[in-house]
């Protein structure tokens, strides 16, 4: 076996029943009888042995998996992984919390079903950092989620297990879930597309629901456009929600509409975007107009006291989680949590008075949103303010109030989807930081717009297909 220290790019793409195959083009060759969803699951299990050895993304194994029920998915037999915050019947879920002892959940949760009707055959549960506040996925007292294009560097949060494994080959693509970024946010570290879809476009997720404003969507971390297009379409098959426009058969290339797009290169709070990542979204704006698509800037006037509001909103579901915390597990204990969401916590201990001014501030976001997008179909921004740090830099052990100027600089865009409830993409840009680690775009669209965004999306990756960690050989048992 390769050692972490002889190696820092892993992959684990090999001639076997996965080969080369995205989702879509496996779940082909099995309704073709080419290879059976039994030696696609055997196969993607030996991958993820092997990459996991060095990535540390997988919280817990299935021991015999078997395909989901829905033999007629548009997935069915493909290999995949559900998120360690959402239930899956007969395994624990443990939020990525030293704070309790995680039971074996009794029942699937809402969209666990949704996600198994389309077909696929879940492996096991993939790592997030302590219930996935942090844009990283890495713990105090645990080996990091490590990113397969560099593993001295982080594979983003709170979905960073499942963009390890769907990055490094192990899986085609996996299931993710974004409150504030975390579908996009591991996609932009990972090189993968990252949708996070409408508000109630997918089933409401557990958590999400029980909040005054529900911030929380599910959806996929996939290594091409179709399969989250494909995604999307199989979902709604299972459940549609009839106040949004339906996502129709699955979208399988651009349309060739011109869109108006707006830029934007800073963030609506204040916070400068990198060089690299300013190189990547501007290289992205040359290639859309090179597409005939028109591009200019925009301005997006947010309230000057969101990024505090959301900070609080942010304390706020620490704070419930830490009150309500042994239904989770009996032995809960709150002051196990990590040094992040202790903060958080605290923070919102402060501030528990201004929750009513904060909630309803957030709500009107949508007001300067929809101002931004008069007059245009899609706005290009970066999905980070600067590139993927290495390792330590955000991790939940670095003193809090450092920990959180450090979180501020660089979560400084993708908040506002979460809050509003629209949807939001996240793709590869056609340039890289100078050692070779993905940097990632924003496209977000107005609410129930989600075939806008794919339909641009599948003319940038037609025009340059999307890299992948490839550049070393493959991992070996």
């Amino acid at each position: 076996m390769t050692t972490f220290e002889e190696q820092t790019t892993v992959h684990v793409f090999r001639d076997d029943a996965l080969g080369e195959h995205d989702a879509v083009g496996l779940a082909e060759a099995i309704r073709r009888g080419e290879v059976s969803a039994a030696e696609a699951a055997r196969a993607a299990a030996a991958r993820v042995r092997d990459a996991d050895a060095l990535l540390h993304a997988v919280q817990t194994h299935v021991d015999a998996p078997a395909p989901a029920p829905a033999a007629g998915g548009a997935f069915a037999g493909v290999p995949t992984f559900v998120k360690d915050n959402t239930d899956y019947a007969g395994l624990p879920t443990g939020h990525g919390s030293a704070a309790f002892t995680p039971r074996a959940a009794r029942r699937h949760a809402p969209f666990t079903r949704q996600f198994l009707s389309t077909g696929v055959t879940v492996l096991g549960k993939t790592r997030l950092p302590e219930f996935g506040f942090s844009p990283t996925t890495e713990y105090e007292g645990a080996e990091p989620v490590r990113n397969p294009w560099h593993t001295g560097h982080s594979a983003g949060g709170s979905s960073g297990g499942s963009a390890a494994l769907v990055a490094a080959g192990a899986v085609p693509f996996a299931h993710a879930n974004d409150g504030g970024g975390s579908i996009r946010i591991p996609a932009a570290c990972c090189g993968l597309v990252g949708l996070k879809p409408t508000r109630g476009r997918v089933v409401p997720n557990a958590q999400g629901r029980q909040l005054p404003l529900d911030i929380v969507s599910d959806g996929i971390v996939s290594r091409t456009v179709r399969d989250s297009a494909a995604f999307l379409a199989a979902a709604e098959a299972h459940w549609r929600n009839p106040k949004l426009p339906p996502v129709g058969p699955p979208a399988e290339g651009p349309s060739g509409r011109r869109l108006r797009i707006g830029l934007l290169l800073d963030s609506p709070g204040g916070v400068t975007t990198d060089g690299p990542t300013r190189e990547a979204v501007t290289a992205t704006a040359t290639v859309l107009e090179g597409l005939g698509h028109t591009v200019q800037p925009v301005e997006l006037a947010m309230d000057p006291r969101f990024t505090e509001d959301f900070l609080t909103y942010w304390g706020l579901l620490s704070f419930l989680l830490g009150v309500t915390g042994r239904t989770l597990g009996s032995d809960f204990d709150r002051h196990r949590m990590d040094g992040l969401s202790r903060g958080l916590r605290e923070t919102y201990t402060a501030k528990w008075r201004t929750t009513p001014g904060v909630v309803r501030r957030l709500r009107r976001t949508r007001v300067a949103y929809a101002a931004a997008f008069r007059g245009l179909d899609l706005v290009l921004s970066p999905v980070l303010a600067h590139t993927t740090p290495p390792l330590g830099h955000l991790s939940p052990a670095v003193p809090y109030e450092t920990l959180l100027e450090r979180i501020l600089a660089y979560v400084a865009f993708t908040p506002v989807n979460n809050v509003v409830g629209t949807p939001s993409l996240s793709l590869p840009a056609p340039t890289a930081t100078p050692d070779g680690l993905p940097v990632g775009v924003m496209f977000s669209a107005r609410p129930g717009h989600e075939r806008t965004l794919l339909d641009v999306a599948f003319a940038l990756e037609a025009d340059r297909p999307f890299r992948r960690p490839t550049d070393v050989p493959p991992l070996r048992p």
